[in-house]
């Protein structure tokens, strides 16, 4: 009798046992999703920020989400995620009936945060926002796996993070849409490079055009057809799509979410539907102290700075005094003292462009010039350029990679099938 109590006794142990390596088995499958904050500038110029928002939600069961920061450039504000969290809500149901690991709309709204409004000063960094100041708190939590800070907008945020918390490097990796936002961040970027090279940091300046450059891609997924055949009639947030661009798929921010989902993130180098990309050693840097020619040629994407000569101003430092409208688009111009007036430009693409300065100074008032920008990007080694660490990647620089001038593009543009296919049956999941 004692023998087989003995041998109950020592199979419920080994029950219990068994349950215990299940659950933490389950914990730790549950923890191998990837942390990841949005940085947005949803609401803002460009309206595709609210498509991406839309994946992000669709798939919102695959990530430990910690933050939704509103960061510039534009009218946006935090109110434009809150927007799309209630859509969210009303579709949740459904998304439910196929994963319990979709997180609650309150979760959702709790770390949703206000950012900086406006693009930083020459100096790079301005003050602490609601934002900034969650990312720095979101970075320091205790954590075996990196917090992927996905920049979708102006990178004001970040900088600011990084100027009032450099520590957070060791545990943030930044993967940033540039291109155009790189061309409004110039500051806060140039404060980056600067000052924290040795940022874990994919700068993808044209890459991500391959989520939305068709390419010769089947009729049934082309941007303009896959809303119809679909996204049409499915779900709230099937119904706020069509919006944006009449439906017309663009979502330029989404390569940074689905960089996180397929391949190995930690190596930028492999293949990813989000990309693949090569390291850089530095970050490219051209400084007139003069106006610049059409001859002047310089790297696409690179940083422009033109410093003029003027009167000495009893004016604080990084204080605004003149204008430079590129394209009928302005950029504000600064005072660094000593009669030292600069400001800082980059372009989106290859381009020959042309610039006039505006300014109550007489010496700063119609200045004009010229520049042409070449691929690839970072472009001929120079004087100026700000160098970088280890783990700095940007756009692959292979000829046969690009689609027409955007570099590194078919890296994405290969998987288009396979990526819209995949979120087409999702959508699936909407439709009653």
């Amino acid at each position: 009798m004692i023998y087989y109590l003995k041998k109950a006794i020592d199979y419920f142990a080994l029950l219990l046992f068994c349950t215990f390596l299940t659950q933490c088995g389950i914990a730790q499958q549950k923890n191998e999703k990837p942390r990841i904050l949005i940085s947005s500038d949803i609401g803002g110029t460009d309206p595709d920020d609210f498509q991406s928002m839309i994946h992000l939600l669709m798939y919102a069961d695959q990530f430990q989400i910690e933050g939704l920061v509103s960061s510039p450039f534009g009218n946006g504000t935090k109110e434009n995620f809150l927007d799309m969290i209630n859509l969210y809500e009303k579709d949740l149901p459904q998304l439910s009936k196929h994963s319990k690991e979709f997180p609650s709309p309150n979760s959702l709204r709790s770390i949703t945060k206000q950012g900086a409004k406006y693009e930083a000063p020459y100096k790079g960094f301005n003050t602490t926002t609601e934002g900034s100041d969650w990312i720095v708190k979101c970075a320091k939590k205790k954590s075996d796996k990196p917090l992927w800070v996905l920049v979708w907008g102006g990178i004001e945020d970040v900088a600011q993070a990084l100027h009032d918390a450099p520590e957070i490097k060791e545990n943030i990796k930044v993967y940033w849409i540039g291109g155009p936002n790189k061309k409004w961040s110039i500051n806060a970027y140039t404060y980056i490079a600067e000052n924290h090279p040795d940022l874990w940091m994919i700068e993808a300046n044209a890459t991500y055009r391959g989520w939305f450059i068709d390419n010769d891609s089947p009729k049934n997924i082309t941007g303009e057809a896959y809303y119809g055949n679909y996204i049409n009639g499915r779900g709230s947030m099937g119904k706020d799509f069509i919006k944006y661009y009449d439906g017309h798929i663009k979502m330029g921010d989404t390569p940074s979410l689905v960089y996180v989902m397929n391949g190995d993130p930690n190596d930028p180098t492999g293949e990813s539907w989000g990309g693949k990309f090569t390291p850089i050693k530095r970050s490219s840097r051209t400084v007139f102290q003069h106006n610049s020619t059409r001859t002047d040629t310089v790297p696409a994407y690179g940083i422009l700075e033109w410093k003029f000569k003027g009167p000495e101003l009893a004016i604080p430092k990084d204080s605004v005094c003149f204008k430079l409208e590129i394209a009928k688009q302005i950029w504000p111009g600064y005072y660094l003292g000593d009669g030292i007036y600069a400001v800082r430009y980059s372009s989106k693409k290859p381009e020959t462009g042309s610039y006039v300065t505006i300014s109550n100074i007489p010496e700063l008032n119609g200045q004009t010039g010229q520049y042409t920008s070449i691929v690839p990007w970072p472009g001929k080694p120079g004087p100026n350029d700000y160098l970088l660490g280890d783990n700095w990647y940007s756009d692959v620089t292979d000829n046969d990679l690009f689609i027409d001038d955007q570099q590194g593009a078919k890296t994405i543009s290969k998987y288009r099938k396979a990526f819209l296919l995949d979120w087409a049956k999702r959508w699936e999941w909407l439709k009653k």
